[in-house]
């Protein structure tokens, strides 16, 4: 039953998703909305390291262990992330505030530096981290020109703790920072 003073919004298909009225409102609310700051690593095809940026890591389950990020299909990770069967998961801190910044950068710049090793299946893994993971993707959702990746956390190690590292209003943030 719909009301007769609003008009039938359109419907949305894969090919087609329906846009909000104001897309600039929908962007600004999500810029407003601080989250974590996590760096998800791979190997390509080829065995050149390969990573970005994620601030949508989250928790799928403990028991056993999974979680799940997303990204656009359009990202220069995405084919290793598409056809590989490991990734690393690095939790940041404010003390990775400068790794975080070269890993959101030029990506042919990304592991130009002594900011990381090679750890389990040869993938990059991060220096100083708050925390670490490798686990086995077990499952990727396209949607749209995005995907929703699962991953089973296989192993991993905390690094020293550290105050957190936000991002905000397209930038990193420290707790307090006001800007």
């Amino acid at each position: 039953m719909t009301d007769s003073t609003e008009p039938d919004a359109p419907e949305a298909t894969p090919s087609q998703p329906q846009t909000p009225d104001d897309l600039l409102a929908f962007k600004q609310a999500f810029r407003r909305h601080a989250a974590g700051v996590a760096v998800v690593t791979a190997l390509s095809p080829e065995g050149d390291p390969v990573g970005f940026t994620a601030t949508s890591l989250s928790s799928l389950s403990a028991v056993p262990p999974m979680a799940t990020f997303n990204m656009a299909r359009s990202a220069s990770a995405w084919r290793a992330i598409s056809e590989t069967e490991f990734v690393a998961i690095h939790m940041l801190g404010s003390r990775n505030r400068p790794v975080a910044e070269i890993m959101s950068g030029d990506h042919s710049l990304r592991f130009a530096g002594d900011h990381w090793h090679r750890g389990p299946h040869g993938l990059p893994v991060l220096k100083d981290v708050t925390a670490w993971m490798v686990g086995r993707i077990i499952g990727r959702m396209p949607l749209h020109n995005n995907a929703v990746v699962a991953v089973q956390i296989e192993q991993g190690g905390l690094g020293d703790d550290d105050e957190a590292l936000l991002y905000h209003e397209r930038s990193y943030r420290l707790l307090g920072d006001h800007a």
